[in-house]
C-alpha cells in the first residue's frame, strides 16, 4: 500500500438516493465509471436501512421522495452519521426547499438534471470538506 497517496486514489464511497429507478440506474453506472465506490437506494426507508450498515463518505439524495420527503430523509441521517456530506437534488422548481435543507447540514444542492462534471466536482467539494475556492 502507498501511504502517500492522496483522496483521489481511494474511491469515495457514494449512496445515491432517488425513487426514479432508470435515473438513479444511468447515474450509478456513470460514477461507477468515474471511479466511484456507489450505493443505491430507491426510497429513503431504503437508503436508512443501507446506511445503518455501511459507512459512506457522501450521499446525493433527491429532495421529491414518494416515502418520505428528502428533507426528513437528511435529518435522519445527520442523527446516524453526522460526518456523511449530503448534497441534494432537485427538481420541480424547489429550491427554496433545498436551501432549507442546507440549513438542516445538508452540504449543498443541485438542480435536476445537473450535469455529471458539476455533480462529479460537487462530490469531490463534500469530500474535501468546503465549496470551491477554499
Amino acid at each position: 500500500m502507498n501511504n502517500n497517496a492522496n483522496d483521489r486514489t481511494r474511491k469515495i464511497r457514494l449512496l445515491l438516493v432517488d425513487d426514479e429507478e432508470g435515473y438513479v440506474n444511468i447515474l450509478s453506472k456513470r460514477l461507477t465509471r468515474r471511479n466511484f465506490e456507489v450505493s443505491t437506494a430507491l426510497s429513503g426507508s431504503e437508503a436508512i436501512k443501507i446506511l445503518r450498515g455501511q459507512d459512506f463518505d457522501v450521499a446525493v439524495l433527491d429532495l421529491k421522495m414518494e416515502d418520505m420527503d428528502g428533507i426528513e430523509v437528511l435529518k435522519i441521517f445527520k442523527k446516524m452519521a453526522p460526518e456523511i456530506c449530503v448534497i441534494m437534488l432537485t427538481g420541480h422548481g424547489s429550491e427554496q426547499a433545498a436551501r432549507d435543507g442546507i440549513a438542516y447540514g445538508a452540504f449543498d444542492y443541485l438542480t435536476k438534471p445537473c450535469e455529471l462534471d458539476e455533480l462529479v466536482e460537487k462530490i469531490h467539494e463534500a469530500c474535501r470538506g468546503g465549496k470551491s475556492g477554499d
